[in-house]
């Protein structure tokens, strides 16, 4: 089974455990967001990746231009440890990660959780890979993927227990889509995954088809 139809296979599971009303509120969230068209601003294929210094979920600062001087680096956005759908991508990745490394690539994994969040998570899915903290997703708004929950939408995550607030330092409504960049060893963006639809995201097959493609 690939990682599309685990997520699908998990959003039917949702399907039937979520309120009516809840299931409302998060189809009418997810209608809004894609309208805004944020999916077609992100940064795009040929544009030149911008520069970050995030700290990991050890607390070591990391840069691009430092992850980029080993080779080409796999850029992956989540939400954070409270999505399921994160998670289940996540450890797909993992899954994959020697396959990232026997093409010379670098895996990173960025979400606005604060460090001791990202620690929790990379231990319990045992991640061989950096884990950063985007506090307050200044960098996904770099790359044009971050955006705001609505009111509605952000209380039902409140009703859920997900805290926010406290995971991602205040920055309670403020969150990156779905989305995986492939950037060369130039720093260019090669190849990338955005989707307003937080139930999808980027199949490991096409994102190593895609570092095959570098040359």
């Amino acid at each position: 089974m690939n990682l599309r139809d685990e997520l699908r296979e998990l959003s039917e599971q949702w399907q039937h455990r979520l309120p009516v009303d809840a299931r409302e509120v998060m189809e009418r969230g997810a209608r809004e967001l894609a309208a805004t068209g944020i999916a077609g601003r992100a940064l795009q294929v040929g544009e030149r990746a911008p520069e970050f210094t995030l700290n990991s979920a050890l607390g070591e600062q990391v840069t691009l231009s430092g992850l980029l001087a080993g080779g080409p680096v796999v850029l992956t956005f989540y939400r954070g440890a409270w999505c399921p759908y994160c998670n289940l991508a996540l450890r797909a990745l993992q899954r994959h990660h020697e396959d990232f490394r026997a093409r010379g690539a670098c895996l990173v994994a960025v979400s606005p959780q604060i460090p001791d969040e990202s620690l929790t998570l990379a231990e319990k899915e045992r991640l061989a890979f950096p884990v950063l903290s985007d506090i307050g997703s200044r960098v996904a708004a770099s790359y044009g993927i971050a955006f705001e929950l609505s009111g509605e939408l952000g209380g039902k995550y409140d009703e859920f227990g997900f805290d926010l607030a406290r995971v991602n330092a205040g920055h309670a409504r403020t969150l990156p889509l779905p989305a995986t960049f492939v950037i060369d060893g130039e720093g260019t963006v090669r190849w990338s995954f955005v989707d307003t639809d937080y139930t999808v995201r980027a199949e490991p097959a096409e994102i190593l088809s895609a570092l095959d493609a570098l040359g």
